[in-house]
């Protein structure tokens, strides 16, 4: 059978004796239209089964409905997590995604990137890029230049700049706080890579738990992983040898601190009696580890929720020609989820 072709707007301003500009007002409901003539072009609309369109008249309206997102790191649960949160605001406010990767995150090559999404009209783009070494040295001298508003998530905050974030050092501080009360008082830690911006606000936090309560810090109780399972259990045999007093450990995910325990059991040592066990992220499989994994929370879903509304009052103040508006920089606080790889005294605590 042969395909019909489409019925265009030009076709359907000669039906109604009008101007192809008169049709796209009754399209977008423009009120510099007479009623009689919109009525007409309606008609015709339906006699003919016109259907506009959506990308021309997005185009048309100077917006395309379009968020971009540029994500890196996506096999990660934390990632992945803000991305939901991300695409079922977006689908809210009625927001279609256009998503590129980075890999690696620590890449300087940013133009490219910028560049294709730009060419695609996207109306603001949410860079979902974390923090590594300074491959955030871009922000400050192309940001404030483009006219397409960006939000950005775990990035170090800056001024004019837009961020939505975890407040990873209070993360680490209050991780830190219980195993201290619980009574641990030789803590070491599992970080992310050192390089990551989020890494080292969860080490800072740590350490403000420490000197807040008059213990020891030194090096000979860090070491650094790089997120996997596989590197929390070489990285706990590795703390057993250089720092063999060491009764607790802090991971800087749920993953490490799963090596970790294997690491702790493979030695002999029992959990949470030798050795307490803290992670970091309250993946959905950490209640059921053995024992259960005591780890901060944050909420990644509302994370990427809070992106979008950002991104999308930013839009919105930048077609209304807004030029003093004030840019948010949101930190969303953790949560202590106390189970019994730290327990050493009973508590029905939540932080």
């Amino acid at each position: 059978m042969r395909k019909r072709n489409p019925i265009t707007i030009k076709q359907v301003a000669k039906s109604a004796g009008v101007s192809t500009q008169t049709v796209s007002r009754v399209i977008n409901n423009r009120p510099d239209v007479a009623p009689e003539t919109r009525q007409r072009v309606l008609e015709i609309i339906e006699t003919l089964g016109y259907r506009p369109s959506q990308i021309a008249r997005s185009l048309s309206q100077g917006h395309t409905r379009t968020l971009g997102v540029v994500g890196s790191g996506i096999e990660f649960y934390g990632t992945a997590r803000i991305l939901v949160g991300i695409e079922e605001s977006a689908t809210q406010l009625g927001y279609r995604l256009l998503l590129s990767l980075v890999n690696p995150p620590d890449t300087h090559n940013v133009e490219p990137i910028l560049r294709d999404m730009l060419s695609r009209n996207v109306d603001g783009i949410i860079w979902h890029v974390p923090q590594v070494n300074n491959n955030h040295a871009w922000i400050c001298n192309e940001v404030q230049h483009l006219e397409t508003p960006v939000v950005f998530i775990s990035t170090q905050p800056q001024a004019g700049i837009s961020i939505a974030d975890i407040d990873n050092r209070t993360g680490g501080r209050i991780a830190t706080e219980h195993l201290i009360q619980q009574g641990y008082r030789h803590i070491g830690i599992i970080t992310g890579p050192k390089q990551w911006y989020a890494s080292e606000q969860r080490r800072l936090g740590w350490q403000d738990a420490l000197l807040t309560a008059n213990m020891e810090v030194h090096e000979k109780m860090v070491v650094n992983g790089d997120w996997t399972s596989r590197s929390g259990e070489v990285c706990m045999h590795q703390l057993f040898d250089q720092f063999p007093e060491i009764d607790a450990v802090f991971a800087f995910n749920d993953p490490m601190a799963l090596g970790a325990m294997q690491a702790a059991l493979n030695t002999g040592r029992r959990i949470p009696h030798d050795l307490g066990v803290v992670g970091y992220d309250d993946v959905p499989d950490s209640a059921f580890y053995s024992p259960p994994l005591t780890t901060v929370g944050q909420d990644l879903f509302r994370l990427g929720q809070i992106a979008v509304q950002e991104l999308e009052h930013r839009i919105i103040a930048m077609r209304r020609g807004e030029t003093n508006y004030k840019v948010k920089n949101v930190l969303l606080q953790p949560e202590l989820v106390i189970r019994q790889s730290s327990r050493m005294f009973k508590s029905t605590e939540r932080r």
